[in-house]
C-alpha cells in the first residue's frame, strides 16, 4: 500500500480541500433523505408509531457499517474506506426510491440501513482531516471539514421541492426525488475521493510515525480493540461520551420534529426549511467551534453545548404543532449544541491514542455513538406517540445534564493531548 510522500503540509492541506468537498456532496445525499425518512415511513407503514424507524435504521445502519468501513480503512486507508461508503449509501438510496414507490415497508427500512453507510463516510471524514494535523490545530482542522457539510446539508432539504419535479419526471411518488438527489451525491463524493484522496493521509501519517511496526497489520481498524483502548483510557472515554450524548441528543428530537410539524398542518417546504436552518446550526459555527477548542480546552466547550442542547430541548417543547418561530430557534440551538459535543469531543478521541490506534478508536467510538442513537431514535417515535412531543424533548433535555455532570465531575484532564 506504498505511496508517494509529498510534504506532509501539502498533503494535509490537499487532503483538507478534497475532504470539504465529499462532504458537501454527500451532505446534499445525506440531508435529503433525511427530510423525508420519517415522513415516508409513516406514509408506507400507515403507523406514525413506526415513523421514526427510517432514520433509526439509517443511525443504525450508520454505526453498523463503520465495523467494515473502519477495517477497510485500517488496512487499505481513508480513500478506499470512505469511498466504498459513499457506494453502499447510493445502493440504499436506490433502495429507498423503489420502497416509496412500491409502498414496501421492509424494503424501505432495508434501504435506509443501507443509506446509513453514507453518515458512516460523513462521520469518518472529520477524522481524516485530524492524521496529518498538528496537535494544536487539530480542532480547526477537523471544524473545516465538518464545516462543509453546510453547504450540502443547507440544500439537502431544500431539494424535497424541486425532488417533485423530478419524481414527476421520473414517475415516481413526490417524495421519491429527495432519494434521487441522495443516490447522485454519494457516487459523486465517492469519485471525487477516489480521484483526489492522494497520498492516503492515514497511511501517510503512519508510515512517518513508523506506526506499521507497533502493531499486527491485520488489527489496525479492528473496532473490538478500540472498544478496549476506550475503556482503559479515561480521556478516550470522556469524549466519545460527550459525541455520543450530544449525537443522540439531537437525532431524538431532530427526526420527530418534521411529525410535530405535519401535526399542525406545516407544509412540506416549511419543514424542510427548519430542517435546513437546524443543520445551518450543526455544521455553520464548526470553524468557531474549532477555534475554542484549540484555544480553551474540550471540557468549556462541551459543557457550552450542553447548556445550547437543554435550552433547545425547551423551546421546542413549548412549542405548538405545526411552525413557529420558538421551534425554529429551538432547532438551530439544538445544531449548535451538537456542533460543540461533536467538535470538541472529536478532536479529544482523535489525539487521545497514537496513530497506530486511531483507526480501531475512531471508529469504536463511532459505533458506539451511532448504535445508541439508533435505540434513540427508535424509542423517539414511541415516546412521542404515547407521551408528545414536549416529553420526548424533557427527556432529551435530562440526558444532556447527564454529560454535564460527568464532565464537570471528570475534571479537565483531556487538555493534555496525545502526541503524534
Amino acid at each position: 500500500m506504498s505511496e508517494p510522500v509529498s510534504s506532509p503540509a501539502s498533503v494535509q492541506s490537499r487532503t483538507v480541500l478534497t475532504l470539504m468537498g465529499s462532504q458537501t456532496l454527500g451532505g446534499i445525499g445525506v440531508a435529503s433523505g433525511i427530510a423525508v425518512g420519517a415522513i415516508v415511513a409513516a406514509d408506507v407503514s400507515g403507523r406514525d408509531a413506526l415513523s421514526g424507524l427510517a432514520t433509526t435504521t439509517q443511525v443504525l445502519g450508520g454505526a453498523l457499517f463503520t465495523i467494515p468501513i473502519a477495517a477497510l480503512m485500517g488496512r487499505h486507508g481513508r480513500r478506499v474506506g470512505l469511498a466504498t461508503a459513499y457506494l453502499v449509501g447510493g445502493v440504499g438510496a436506490a433502495l429507498a426510491i423503489t420502497a416509496t414507490a412500491t409502498g414496501t415497508f421492509w424494503l424501505l427500512l432495508l434501504g435506509t440501513t443501507l443509506f446509513g453507510a453514507s453518515t458512516t463516510a460523513n462521520s469518518q471524514a472529520r477524522y481524516a482531516a485530524t492524521d496529518l494535523a498538528a496537535p494544536e490545530r487539530r480542532g480547526r482542522q477537523l471544524s473545516w471539514v465538518v464545516w462543509a457539510t453546510t453547504i450540502g446539508s443547507v440544500l439537502g432539504p431544500n431539494m424535497v421541492g424541486p425532488g417533485k419535479a423530478v419524481a414527476g419526471m421520473l414517475g415516481l411518488p413526490p417524495l421519491a426525488g429527495a432519494w434521487v438527489f441522495s443516490c447522485l451525491g454519494f457516487l459523486l463524493a465517492a469519485v471525487l475521493l477516489h480521484v483526489l484522496l492522494r497520498p492516503d493521509p492515514l497511511l501517510t501519517a503512519r508510515r512517518l510515525a513508523r506506526a506499521e511496526t507497533d502493531r499486527p497489520p491485520g488489527r489496525e481498524g479492528n473496532v473490538v480493540d478500540g472498544l478496549r483502548i476506550i475503556a482503559a483510557t479515561p480521556t478516550a472515554l470522556w469524549a466519545t461520551s460527550a459525541v455520543t450524548v450530544g449525537h443522540v441528543v439531537m437525532v431524538a428530537v431532530m427526526v420527530m420534529t418534521p411529525l410535530h410539524m405535519r401535526h399542525g398542518q406545516a407544509e412540506i417546504e416549511l419543514i424542510g426549511l427548519v430542517i435546513s436552518l437546524h443543520i445551518l446550526g450543526m455544521y455553520g459555527l464548526a470553524p468557531v467551534t474549532g477555534q475554542l477548542t484549540d484555544r480553551l480546552g474540550a471540557r468549556p466547550v462541551v459543557l457550552l453545548g450542553v447548556g445550547l442542547l437543554v435550552l433547545a430541548c425547551l423551546l421546542a417543547a413549548l412549542s405548538h404543532a405545526g411552525f413557529s418561530a420558538g421551534l425554529t430557534a429551538g432547532l438551530v440551538l439544538l445544531g449548535l449544541g451538537w456542533s460543540c459535543t461533536f467538535v470538541a469531543g472529536s478532536g479529544t478521541v482523535a489525539g487521545s491514542v497514537p496513530v497506530g490506534q486511531r483507526a480501531s478508536v475512531q471508529g469504536a467510538a463511532d459505533l458506539v455513538m451511532g448504535l445508541t442513537a439508533a435505540v434513540g431514535g427508535a424509542l423517539a417515535g414511541v415516546v412521542m406517540d404515547v407521551f408528545g412531543y414536549a416529553v420526548l424533548c424533557a427527556v432529551a433535555a435530562l440526558a444532556a445534564a447527564g454529560l454535564a455532570a460527568y464532565t464537570v465531575a471528570r475534571g479537565d484532564h483531556e487538555r493534555s493531548p496525545v502526541g503524534v
